[in-house]
């Protein structure tokens, strides 16, 4: 599993935008920036569309303040659907990326298995990363949903 101090590894993330389909190279996406990138199981599930997502959209303005340049939330689901989700919750201010076949979150070491619910899935989690370099990581326990409210993150900023 990646540690606070490493660097992202390699990858690439999808976004569907107005003008189609963006594909984001995680190393180029993540440099000369300061991003809060924080990780759901699945679009439209219940504690995702209830309160992780929704805390983030709250405090978008209160974490960019804190010298945050981008919000972004990611899960193993498609670029349709992210963009569906984020139009859904009005989370016009984040950037809603998609890691279809898992890839990011394996290499992250964050993947979980959800078995006939859903496959592979991503463990909930929030994150800090400066310059491409993950300054802070709160990877929740199991049904837990505690450290990677978009409260605890902005506490730590």
């Amino acid at each position: 599993m990646i540690e606070q101090g490493q660097s992202l590894p390699a990858g690439t993330l999808a976004q569907l935008t107005k003008d189609g389909m963006v594909n984001h190279d995680v190393v180029t996406f993540f440099a000369d920036k300061k991003v809060v990138l924080f990780a759901v199981p699945g679009a439209f599930t219940p504690t995702c569309s209830e309160a992780h997502l929704p805390g983030f959209v709250v405090l978008a303005d209160q974490l960019k303040a804190k010298g945050v340049d981008a919000i972004a939330c990611v899960s193993v689901n498609d670029a349709f659907v992210m963009k569906a989700w984020g139009e859904a919750q009005n989370a016009a201010e984040l950037m809603m990326l998609a890691d279809g076949d898992a890839s990011f979150t394996k290499a992250l070491g964050l993947e979980m298995d959800t078995a006939g619910f859903g496959g592979i899935r991503s463990q909930r989690y929030a994150m800090v990363v400066d310059n491409g370099v993950v300054t802070r990581l709160n990877v929740e326990a199991p049904k837990s949903f505690e450290v990677s409210t978009a409260e605890a993150i902005l506490a730590t900023l």
